[in-house]
């Protein structure tokens, strides 16, 4: 079997959704990120750093707390896709379901398990035969992938839901020329600036969109009541453990259910 080079730490993360609605989250993971479209109904986030590098948590468990965190309080789904020297891999997350993920080693060797194709097809709405079958060729040995191509055809299936990976934004590439192909095209730059401009990104971002005059009444404050509730004891748990990840995503909960009870009280109608 053909041995892949060494590959440096690095990921992206695919959000099924516009660049709009991907904004306001992205930046309550308070880490400096990147963001582009990735094709129709797609967005592409591209980390400015490397906090599996200072922290104690290697790159996919970074990548799988952020995915987390991001669909934690949306309602699309965001694919992490991560590798290092020794493996590479995607995490899918979808609110509070069950992650999901398969792994491949450096050389292309499969390691998960194919329930977990099956599961990825059947959360993203792919063809349960022929995007099935294209799955589980990756689950199979194949002595001409190694694990960067494995993510290729995983991108490449992909294609047919509308991903589109702005040009040189290739898997297994380096963090700093991911980083540096993503600013020479023209990509946002998301930046933790405080609590202030996150919850007004925030409220635009709901008042812009078609649901914002429904995002109000009994169903809205008992939603909010509902973040608030798993956000607190999230967030104590993710600092417990110094998971970055989790931690984001109980604060996430937590943002999102005061912007509910917020909105809701700023936007009532008279009589409500």
């Amino acid at each position: 079997m053909r041995v892949a080079p060494p590959a440096a730490p690095g990921a992206l993360l695919l959000c099924r959704a516009e660049p709009p609605a991907v904004r306001p989250v992205a930046h309550l993971l308070r880490e400096r990120m990147l963001l582009a479209p990735a094709g129709d109904g797609w967005s592409v986030l591209v980390p400015a750093a490397k906090p599996w590098l200072t922290g104690t948590d290697p790159v996919d468990r970074v990548l799988a707390g952020w995915a987390g965190a991001l669909t934690v309080g949306a309602g699309w789904p965001a694919i992490a896709l991560w590798w290092d020297d020794a493996r590479s891999g995607y995490t899918l997350a979808s609110g509070f379901r069950r992650t999901v993920g398969y792994v491949w080693l450096a050389d292309g060797t499969p390691v998960g398990e194919g329930e977990a194709m099956r599961t990825f097809a059947a959360r993203l709405g792919l063809d349960p035969v022929l995007d099935v079958e294209a799955l589980d060729g990756l689950t199979r040995p194949d002595s001409a992938a190694d694990a960067r191509a494995r993510l290729l055809g995983l991108i490449a299936i992909l294609a047919r839901t509308g991903v589109a990976l702005p040009a040189g934004l290739t898997p297994g590439e380096p963090t700093d020329r991911l980083r540096s192909v993503a600013a020479a095209q023209g990509a946002e730059t998301i930046e933790w600036s405080g609590w202030r401009d996150a919850v007004r990104a925030e409220l635009d971002a709901v008042e812009e969109s078609p649901l914002g005059p429904w995002v109000r009444g009994p169903k809205a404050r008992l939603l909010g009541a509902a973040q608030l509730a798993a956000g607190l004891p999230l967030t104590a748990w993710g600092l417990k453990r110094r998971s970055g990840g989790w931690t984001a995503a109980g604060a996430i909960l937590i943002a999102h259910g005061v912007l509910s009870l917020a909105y809701d009280r700023m936007r009532a109608r008279p009589g409500d």
